[in-house]
């Protein structure tokens, strides 16, 4: 049989000048529009490491990583390799009536970095860990009930959907699941409240909350944790984003010293390549669920270990430990805070930087000198948050910077790099950071123009 010379790298390059308008008639039409109003539109063609290039061959630090996914940076030559090998190997790839090898392999390797806990149970993506933990909390415990905090994003899969404190991710899809109640943030008072009831199976937690990049209170996280324990609810930290050494630990809980029931975990696992999600929890949990061998696929996902994507895990553990990027997170985390605590005293704009290790949140707030505040009014009444696009723009356009606010209607600029930076993309961020947050404060300028027009857009989307 004759087939095709099916070069896709070749076929993206032929196509490539057309994304936005096959995106716009097939896909989504309103991403194209956001992209093209805030001049993201370059074309990427090519990322390496923590670097992207566009068509022009310019060159941007990406301070996104895929919403965390790229901790390795992009295209990592042993993520490469132990791919190809996979295919190269002709595996008896998701047999199902079998037990996967590799799936026994990097289960055996997460569970040396979390002793405390025993199973593993693997999904396709970060949603789905959570739909396991729902699940997996109401079977081990008997009870209906799930609580979760306020500002907290789980996924937008139903079940995490409902745990998902975000109205404009939520309008429009209810109902939503029962029995999911929020509480406050760093709130032990309210945690207890809703535990003593006896009613709820698990509390789920960020432990630093993606949208915001909120740490919580030294107590908080050591505190639910001995209140779950005391009303027999489990705790379940969600480290889909804050795990595998983002936050310069291998999870973020151990800044606190807690150990969780369930460990839930996704977006870096992959290497940027394969998705994978786990869900790492305690043996009597996991043998409350598979209880018997007419319930062994009660719960289960068709392509969740397929061996691409339990050897893309594999490999990334392999090259963190390799090339130390829980350390370098932790080091080059710590210099970018310290670098931009600096700058607070002198930009009124400027209120807060928070975080830990290379996840760090820059958060903007009013200013005081009537000229800024009478324009920081006019952004504001037009579309809440929409001041952080005055610094995400240049920083793109002028700066060669790629990020974005840390939420819709946020105030604060998440910074979330691969865990691979070096000294001179730390003094990049620093530079730029600088220029632009400077920029922000000259009234008028061109950043303030800028605003007038995304005051103008805003406006005619609203008429």
């Amino acid at each position: 049989m004759l087939y095709p010379n099916l070069d896709v790298s070749e076929m993206f390059v032929d196509r490539e000048g057309q994304r936005s308008s096959m995106h716009a008639r097939h896909l989504n039409e309103q991403l194209v529009k956001v992209l093209k109003t805030i001049g993201y539109d370059v074309g990427f063609r090519r990322g390496q490491g923590q670097y992207l290039f566009d068509r022009e061959g310019a060159r941007y630090l990406d301070l996104l990583s895929g919403f965390g996914v790229f901790a390795l940076g992009r295209n990592h030559p042993v993520l490469r390799d132990a791919l190809k090998s996979v295919l190269d190997a002709d595996l008896p790839n998701l047999v199902q009536m079998d037990v996967s090898t590799l799936a026994g392999i990097l289960a055996e390797k997460l569970l040396e970095h979390v002793p405390y806990l025993d199973k593993v149970f693997f999904a396709n993506s970060g949603a789905e860990t959570v739909e396991a933990a729902i699940k997996f909390a109401r079977v081990a415990t008997g009870r209906p009930g799930i609580v979760y905090c306020d500002h907290a994003y789980h996924g937008l899969t139903y079940g995490a959907l409902s745990l998902t404190d975000d109205q404009n991710f939520r309008g429009g899809f209810g109902p939503l699941l029962s029995d999911c109640n929020v509480i406050p943030f760093n709130d032990l008072a309210a945690l207890e409240q809703a535990l003593s009831t006896r009613q709820v199976a698990a509390f789920i937690v960020e432990p630093i909350q993606g949208k915001g990049v909120n740490v919580p209170a030294d107590e908080f996280l050591p505190g639910a944790a001995a209140l779950c324990a005391k009303y027999g609810t489990l705790l379940v930290a969600d480290e889909i984003q804050t795990g595998l050494g983002r936050t310069g630990k291998f999870l973020a809980v151990e800044h606190w010293n807690v150990e969780p029931d369930m460990v839930l975990l996704a977006k870096a696992l992959s290497g940027g390549h394969v998705p994978v999600g786990a869900l790492l929890t305690r043996k009597p949990i996991f043998d409350k669920v598979f209880n018997r061998m007419d319930r062994a696929v009660v719960h289960g996902s068709t392509f969740a270990k397929n061996d691409l994507a339990m050897a893309a895990g594999i490999a990334t553990l392999e090259v963190m430990k390799a090339e130390r990027l829980v350390e370098n997170a932790a080091r080059r985390g710590a210099e970018l805070r310290l670098a931009l605590n600096a700058m607070v005293p002198g930009y009124e704009l400027l209120k807060e930087i928070r975080g830990k290790g290379l996840m760090i949140g820059i958060e903007f707030g009013p200013p005081k000198s009537l000229r800024l505040k009478a324009s920081w009014t006019m952004l504001e009444t037009a579309n809440k948050g929409l001041f952080c696009q005055l610094i995400t723009v240049p920083l793109f356009k002028d700066e060669k910077i790629l990020t974005q606010v840390s939420g819709h209607g946020s105030h604060t600029i998440k910074i979330l790099p691969p865990l691979t930076i070096n000294d001179d993309d730390c003094k990049w961020i620093q530079n730029s950071f600088d220029t632009v947050i400077a920029g922000a404060h000259k009234v008028p300028g061109a950043i303030w123009s800028l605003g007038k027009t995304l005051v103008d857009n805003a406006v005619r989307k609203s008429a």
